[in-house]
């Protein structure tokens, strides 16, 4: 945030992303990333904050081994935000949560605990931390996981971070208290610590609140104070009392200059932000005439949702609300069904949006059958070529849709599966499967599904109610 040391230290071995700035040697001086401002204005806005004119970072004594300066580079009271809210979706209706706001300060460096003693690895120490502060307005731990799940797709379309939990670069603090029921004062408030997942973070917070009501029920009183969350066990246990701000001693930092922000460069940035995920959620509602559940399932994913748009962008289906469904339907179906068993994100999939296109294409033409298709989606996923080539070189044949061809078959089917007939006659409807099957077998898959389904119940006649 302060220096020039580069953030990708992941895999890298301890303490060798480092300088003198971020290990905190005398003498030093800070300056400021212009790129690390951006986001966090990017991100502000995103959540409907008011951006101020001026802004400033602060002195917060921190005396801990994972800050060596003892103090960290922070804001306290003009951040470069506030006074935002998101909306969540809670059971059908929206409800809005109060951000607070969105600051910028530095990263801690990493503890390691062992038995007995511990090591710090400071790679991390001075990595960029936005740091998003919501109002007091979830009663729940679900409207918790909700709020954060929300916020990490808004995270991963503005591109500000990748999201990854378990990677550390999203990370959850979580304040709960509880009060009797009917009471509008709140009560006092812990603070939970290592959460890196959103189960975690709605285990813990019904785990703590289960505990702060029964210290209250059994005469006791809850400390402010910091909890870590065990995940192994399921609990939470001290760590320290909770420090109030007056503890901190916070002062402007005197070795940074103030920010002076204008509205032309807010107004600027404000333009430069992408489509976020319920603009896009309405838009593929409206443009392509998606379901409400296809709509969020498309989007909650941002590189799927990419893709779908690449899909999109290279047909030339004349109906394009129909080739939305069918593409959407064969995405979060078969080719998800692909990448989850082949371990491949999405954006390195080997299958192009313009070979989904070009099966699509096959199958309006009624060139090949669904389950034709289902093969030839298999093959392309695997070796990378069009499914029109991979239909040309095992020479499969176009479908049979002759009405009279295929009445003649299903008549002798019929006549060989009396019992199957008289079972479907006797009001057991799913038995048809099994003829369309037989349909199938002697037709080598080439019949065309539904055509046959037409037919079998035409020529059987309606069943017994």
């Amino acid at each position: 945030m302060f220096c020039s040391c580069s953030t990708g230290y992941a895999n890298a071995a301890p303490n060798t992303h480092v300088c003198p700035v971020c290990m905190g040697m005398p003498g030093v001086l800070p300056v400021i990333n212009q790129s690390a401002v951006i986001y966090t204005i990017m991100t502000a806005l995103a959540l409907n904050c008011s951006i101020p004119a001026y802004s400033k970072f602060d002195r917060k004594s921190y005396p801990y081994p994972d800050l060596m300066k003892g103090y960290q580079i922070s804001q306290y009271d003009i951040p470069l935000s506030r006074n935002g809210y998101l909306m969540i979706d809670l059971h059908g209706r929206e409800k809005q949560i109060g951000i607070t706001r969105v600051h910028l300060e530095e990263d801690t460096a990493r503890l390691l605990h062992h038995d007995g003693y511990s090591l710090i690895d400071v790679n991390r120490a001075g990595t960029p931390l936005m740091e998003i502060v919501s109002e007091p307005d979830m009663r729940s731990p679900e409207e918790a996981r909700l709020y954060m799940q929300k916020l990490r797709e808004i995270l991963i379309y503005l591109g500000v971070a990748s999201g990854k939990m378990e990677e550390g670069s999203l990370r959850c603090d979580a304040n709960v208290s509880v009060r009797p029921r009917g009471e509008q004062q709140l009560g006092v408030k812990t603070e939970i610590k290592n959460m890196n997942s959103f189960r975690a973070v709605e285990r813990a917070l019904e785990y703590e609140a289960r505990r702060q009501i029964a210290v209250i029920r059994d005469g006791g009183k809850i400390r402010q104070e910091t909890r870590g969350w065990i995940e192994n066990k399921g609990i939470t246990v001290l760590q320290r009392v909770k420090e109030y701000a007056d503890d901190y001693r916070y002062f402007p930092e005197p070795d940074l200059p103030p920010l002076l922000i204008s509205r032309e460069q807010v107004e600027e940035i404000r333009a430069s932000l992408p489509e976020l995920p319920d603009a896009r959620r309405a838009r593929y509602q409206s443009e392509y005439g998606l379901s409400v559940q296809d709509a969020n399932v498309m989007t909650e994913d941002k590189a799927l949702g990419d893709y779908f748009e690449r899909v999109m962008v290279a047909s030339q289906a004349k109906d394009r609300n129909a080739r939305a469904k069918a593409a959407s339907n064969w995405l979060l179906s078969e080719v998800v069904r692909l990448l989850k068993a082949n371990s491949i994100a999405i954006e390195n999939s080997p299958l192009s949006p313009a070979a989904l296109v070009n099966l699509l294409d096959l199958l309006d033409s009624e060139r090949i059958t669904g389950k034709q298709a289902k093969e030839v989606l298999d093959d392309a996923f695997a070796s990378g070529e069009l499914p029109e080539e991979i239909v040309k070189k095992k020479g499969i044949k176009p479908p049979i849709t002759d009405r009279a061809v295929l009445g003649g078959i299903i008549d002798e089917v019929i006549a060989n599966n009396p019992k199957v007939v008289s079972v479907y006659l006797n009001g057991k409807t799913s038995v048809l499967q099994s003829l369309v099957g037989q349909v199938m077998k002697q037709t080598r898959g080439q019949a065309r599904a539904d055509i046959v389904q037409e037919l079998l119940r035409e020529k059987l006649g309606e069943p017994q109610a």
